[in-house]
């Protein structure tokens, strides 16, 4: 294999969106700057996702200063401007079962993501991710937070397990549907330059000068079928997951990260396994 690095970086900032790929990003306690701080909530207060809104997949969100601009098949684009915790109203909102206090967005936000998805959501932002939701204390440290993420801070996946994983589906009983491209993961970090499957192995990880810890394998879910341009749903790649990648009763892709320290990570950083 070639040198291990990182070979793409993939902030999201309203969860569910699609994000961006810049070529450098701040790592945070609680994951890439900007990653995740936004998210739907139905009228309940769940976070909505692609797993019940796969339209979802098709609407996008870049970073813009001050706030985050959402754009999306029929829509005009809107920039929302992130809402003052002090003055703004806030809602509960239900990750997953583990419920987050969040600051609503504006009403101008709430009625263009209503428009998009004819259903009564709500954009909020998490204000404060020091503090907001920890970690799942089966797998955390004391002290460790995360963002609206499905529940570690960061993703990594690598090229050579996708390249794997193809080879799988193309053997398998639904191999039209593949190859499969690496965004029906959703990653934060996507690395090269290792064997298939290596990151099963880890526990500890470096980045440029930025160290994380390996938490646990991914558990993957129905968004995986989720074609990220057109929305619609296949049966791969949990099809083949489940007949080779099983990890107790869950289904397994990729590997959750938790920073052990800050800093930056660029495209190109090498990748070097500590232990």
């Amino acid at each position: 294999m070639g040198k291990a690095e990182i070979h793409s970086i993939h902030v999201h900032p309203v969860k569910a969106f699609r994000g961006q790929a810049p070529r450098e990003a701040l790592v945070e306690p609680w994951g890439l700057a900007g990653d995740r701080r936004w998210a739907l909530i139905d009228d309940g207060g769940k976070v909505v996702t692609q797993r019940q809104q796969p339209r979802l997949a098709t609407a996008a969100a870049e970073l813009r200063p001050g706030g985050v601009r959402l754009s999306a098949p029929g829509m005009e684009p809107l920039t929302v401007s992130v809402p003052d915790p002090g003055t703004s109203d806030t809602a509960e909102a239900d990750v997953f079962g583990t419920r987050v206090r969040a600051v609503l967005a504006d009403a101008a936000a709430h009625a263009w993501c209503r428009s998009f998805l004819d259903s009564p959501v709500r954009l909020v932002h998490m204000d404060d991710p020091a503090v907001r939701r920890p970690v799942d204390p089966a797998y955390a440290l004391p002290g460790e937070t995360v963002s609206f993420a499905d529940g570690y801070p960061l993703l990594v996946t690598s090229l050579a397990s996708l390249d794997a994983l193809n080879a799988l589906i193309a053997d398998g009983d639904h191999a039209e549907e593949g190859p499969l491209p690496m965004n029906r993961f959703r990653p934060s970090l996507v690395v090269d330059g290792f064997e298939a499957w290596a990151e099963d192995g880890w526990s500890r990880v470096s980045a440029g000068d930025v160290r994380f810890r390996v938490a646990k394998p991914c558990g993957r879910c129905v968004v995986t079928t989720t074609d990220q341009e057109s929305a619609r749903r296949g049966r791969e790649p949990l099809v083949s997951l489940g007949r080779h990648r099983r990890v107790g009763s869950r289904v397994v892709f990729g590997q959750y990260l938790v920073p052990l320290t800050t800093g930056a990570v660029r495209v190109g950083d090498a990748v070097t396994v500590l232990e």
